[in-house]
């Protein structure tokens, strides 16, 4: 499994990049493998400002929904729109197209976020 060292990672298996106070974020190499096919990514919280742990979406396979976790605190700017039609670039490159959110920071950055080191171990790789 790939896990990119620049990234940060949370507990509930979603990835951070940050960028300035821009942060995109989406699922791990590690979730979207235990989900299996994604078949349908909802995001209806654009324009909202949620805080950390808040559900900011959902992400159905052909076997379950997971809903989906803020790592920060931050207003959602902007939706991957690529998903609506192509909901599979979240199995095929969880860290790159298969992105979901950009979120502007508008908290601390909270000091449970993981480096890659630490979610391999989280996980047991």
């Amino acid at each position: 499994m790939n896990f990119p060292v620049e990234l940060k990672y949370t507990k509930d298996h979603e990835w951070v990049k940050i960028d300035g106070d821009i942060a995109t974020i989406g699922v791990t190499d590690f979730a979207q493998k235990e989900l299996g096919d994604i078949v349908y990514v909802e995001v209806e919280t654009l324009g909202e400002t949620l805080e950390a742990g808040e559900v900011f979406g959902t992400v159905e396979a052909v076997k379950t929904v997971s809903d989906l976790f803020m790592p920060i605190t931050g207003e959602i700017l902007e939706l991957n729109s690529e998903l609506e039609s192509s909901p599979e670039l979240v199995n095929d490159a969880p860290y790159t197209e298969g992105w979901m959110v950009k979120v502007k920071i508008t908290g601390a950055l909270p000091a449970d976020l993981l480096d890659a080191a630490s979610y391999k171990d989280l996980i047991g790789e």
